[in-house]
């Protein structure tokens, strides 16, 4: 993974970037803290593929209940690389939708279903409704003698969902107490699922490891590059940082991303706030304010360098895209990307994430790359990346009006 900056705005430039690095450098050791981002632990990656394999062979769907960070990693990497066993993956929890609860049920009928519910403290209510529904109907569908079978927890040791496993028997994976949901991709929380889907969880570790060994080091290192870079446009009145991509297959990275970010720095009244872009796509909605609206975004774009990719079809009936004739998908793609960078970074900074190609390697590259991003970000505007308390707001008062109207 390389990241460049291309500004011809003359608001950052090379100079500039390596004087705020040079600036920001003491924060670099708030990296020594940070060894908890990638558990070195084999028995938990051995347990993950263990289990992993065994659900991945017998179940039809592995239905995931979990919200916001309880899934999003997970589900990032799996709705991009698919899955490589035969066990599909639905993904709920996310909403008071009955609607989607009820179309969900109907879909699972003679199927062999199994359910992993994710959650910290179940204290939330969003995966406490959807298990409550769902753990009714295994039973119904299995029987109280065997449905526990079907059940996988993953929270917090000690917790109300760990009692809840011991004492019906369910299967219990650790969520590690000193990890908020955004930032465990290299724990259970994402990995169990990824290996029920048949997918490398252990070079998804290499990936992150040899990120970790990058960004141990003080010259030319991103992260400080783009944490340093974002809280000075961020003081220079740019309030909005974009993530930019060419292949849709991001898309989900990306909601990953956007709440990294918005959770960990959004709070003091500070913080940058996070959008993204799915291009060519929304060019044709947005692009017009990116080129001509208030000036107050900039972007980072993620590039993949080798993708697939399908020749353009030739055709005798004249259609006016004759210039067509002898590329490919990716000639397309990759000119409409150079074209908008250039375009992009004439009006404000951009930064450009090559990677190589869209595999477990990359995935545990880029999260370990973001979320180290993410903690040197907020530590140098001065803001505690582990806590949202914003969030819990809505949750006491939905709670609380549910209790009174018992």
């Amino acid at each position: 993974m390389t990241l460049t900056l291309h500004d011809n705005s003359g608001l950052l430039g090379e100079e500039k970037l390596d004087e705020l690095c040079k600036k920001n450098l003491e924060y670099l050791d708030f990296g020594n803290t940070l060894d908890w981002l990638l558990p070195e632990d084999s028995e938990m990656l051995d347990g993950c593929e263990w289990l992993g394999k065994i659900i991945g062979r017998d179940a039809d769907v592995l239905v995931v209940i979990g919200v916001g960070g309880s899934n999003r990693a997970a589900r990032a990497v799996y709705e991009a690389l698919g899955s490589r066993s035969r066990t599909q993956i639905e993904w709920v929890g996310l909403n008071y939708s009955a609607k989607e609860m009820n179309a969900l049920l109907e879909w699972l009928k003679y199927k062999e279903v199994y359910i992993n519910v994710i959650a910290k403290n179940f204290k939330t209510l969003e995966p406490g409704l959807w298990f409550r529904v769902l753990r009714n109907w295994l039973i119904e569908e299995y029987g109280e003698e065997e449905y526990s079978s079907h059940i996988i927890c993953t929270g917090t040791p000690g917790s109300d969902l760990h009692q809840l496993a011991e004492g019906n028997g369910y299967y219990f994976l650790d969520f590690p107490v000193d990890t908020c949901g955004r930032y465990s991709a290299f724990t259970p929380v994402a990995l169990f699922p990824l290996a029920v889907a048949g997918l490398n969880i252990r070079e998804m570790i290499n990936g992150a490891k040899v990120m970790r060994m990058m960004l141990e080091k003080p010259d030319h290192n991103p992260a400080l590059m783009l944490a340093s870079a974002r809280n000075y446009l961020y003081e220079n009145g740019y309030k909005l940082e974009m993530l930019s991509f060419f292949e849709p297959s991001l898309e989900r990275f990306s909601k990953w991303w956007t709440q990294l970010f918005a959770e960990s720095e959004g709070k003091d009244g500070k913080g940058l706030y996070p959008i993204v872009g799915s291009f060519t796509e929304d060019l044709h909605s947005i692009g017009q304010y990116i080129q001509q609206g208030e000036p107050i975004l900039f972007e980072t774009f993620l590039n993949i360098l080798d993708t697939e990719d399908r020749q353009i079809d030739l055709t005798d009936i004249p259609d006016g895209f004759e210039y067509l004739d002898g590329k490919t998908f990716n000639d397309v793609n990759k000119a409409a990307f150079k074209a908008t960078l250039e375009a992009h970074s004439k009006r404000f900074p951009c930064f450009k994430i090559d990677i190589v190609s869209l595999d477990e390697f990359t995935f545990g590259e880029l999260f370990y790359f973001f979320m180290f991003t993410c903690c040197l970000s907020a530590r140098i505007l001065g803001v505690n990346p582990f806590d949202q308390p914003g969030v819990e707001g809505y949750k006491e008062k939905t709670i609380a009006s549910l209790k009174a109207n018992i």
